[in-house]
């Protein structure tokens, strides 16, 4: 083993609203003191109750993925385990995601974005 995976930074417009966004999806807490980050106007991190860190760094000028356009990739994306697809897709559009694809051919999963447009999938355990 090289290195432990200590978090995942998005790039985005507005790093604190991305962090509230996520804490909505996923509990935790925003901003927490952390030695790792320095925290300020262009920084944020969500630690989450799994021990799972995101953080979220501000970009000037930034540019959302367009999914599935390969012109503006989705870069990375972020898979999350529900029981009820149905109960989490509410959830995640009343915390500001938006439907990508709700997969109307039955499948276990749906795609969505979040409020800086990065993709992210509903996976029903």
């Amino acid at each position: 083993m090289i290195a432990d995976l200590q978090c995942v930074v998005l790039d985005c417009a507005d790093p604190r609203q991305l962090a509230e966004f996520y804490r909505s999806l996923l509990g935790g807490t925003v901003d927490r003191p952390d030695r790792r980050w320095a925290l300020g106007d262009g920084w944020a991190t969500l630690h989450s109750p799994s021990g799972l860190v995101l953080a979220f760094q501000r970009v000037a000028d930034y540019r959302p993925p367009q999914w599935p356009d390969p012109a503006r990739p989705q870069q990375f994306h972020l898979d999350f385990g529900v029981e009820d697809l149905d109960r989490a897709q509410e959830a995640v559009l009343d915390a500001g995601a938006t439907l990508l694809d709700g997969g109307s051919d039955g499948r276990s999963w749906r795609i969505y974005a979040d409020p800086a447009g990065h993709p992210f999938c509903l996976v029903r355990h």
